[in-house]
C-alpha cells in the first residue's frame, strides 16, 4: 500500500503579539481566509493593536471557553468593517487555538478577535441553523504561547463590567498588548 500524500501546507504568516506576559505567535491563515488574514495584517502592519488588551474572558467550562482582545471598538483606531468570510468558505474551524474575528451582524467585523480554548464548533457557519447561521471568521491558530492564553481566561472577572452579554466577562485586569508585529521568516 503507498504512504498517504502529505498533508497540504497553507500558507501563514507569523505574528507575535507580545503581552505585559509574554508572547503569543499567531500563524495567520492568509491563504485559507484571505479578507480576514488581510485585515489583521493590516491592524498588524499599522501598529493600531499596540497598546490594546485582551479585556474579556468568556468562561463555558472549566479551562474552556473564550479569550477577546483587541481594540474594544476604540473609535479612533478602527479601520472599515470587512465582509465576512464564514467557515464553509475558508473549511476553518473553531477549534482549541483557533484565532477569530469579533462581530456582531455578518460584515461588521474590524479590529477585534477572540481567541478559543478548547472546542467552540458552534461558532462555526452552520447553513442549517436557523437566523444568523454564518458563524465567525477563523483567519488563523496559535503557534506558540497557548499556556498564556489559558492563564489569562483563568483571570478574575468583574461582575460589573460589560454590558448586554458582555457583562460579567470583562478582565478584573486586561492585559495590555505591547505590540503586535510580523515574525520575519528565516531564509
Amino acid at each position: 500500500m503507498p504512504p498517504a500524500p502529505p498533508e497540504k501546507k497553507y500558507a501563514t504568516v507569523l505574528v507575535r503579539l507580545t503581552t505585559a506576559l509574554g508572547p503569543i505567535d499567531v500563524a495567520v491563515e492568509t491563504e485559507r481566509a484571505p479578507v480576514t488574514a488581510g485585515n489583521f495584517l493590516k491592524y498588524v502592519d499599522q501598529k493600531r493593536l499596540d497598546g490594546t488588551t485582551f479585556y474579556r474572558a468568556v468562561k463555558v467550562g472549566e479551562g474552556y471557553g473564550l479569550l477577546q482582545g483587541g481594540l474594544n471598538n476604540d473609535p479612533r483606531k478602527l479601520l472599515p468593517p470587512i465582509a465576512h468570510e464564514p467557515t464553509t468558505k475558508t473549511g476553518l474551524s473553531h477549534v482549541d487555538g483557533a484565532i477569530s474575528m469579533a462581530r456582531n451582524a455578518p460584515g461588521t467585523a474590524a479590529g477585534d478577535f477572540f481567541i478559543v480554548i478548547g472546542d467552540l464548533v458552534s461558532m462555526d457557519a452552520d447553513p442549517k441553523a436557523p437566523g444568523d447561521n454564518l458563524g465567525f471568521a477563523v483567519f488563523g491558530r496559535i503557534a506558540g504561547g497557548m499556556d498564556l492564553v489559558r492563564r489569562m481566561l483563568d483571570g478574575p472577572t468583574s461582575a460589573t463590567l460589560g454590558v448586554g452579554a458582555m457583562k460579567g466577562q470583562m478582565l478584573v485586569t486586561p492585559v495590555k498588548i505591547v505590540t503586535a508585529r510580523r515574525v520575519p521568516v528565516a531564509p
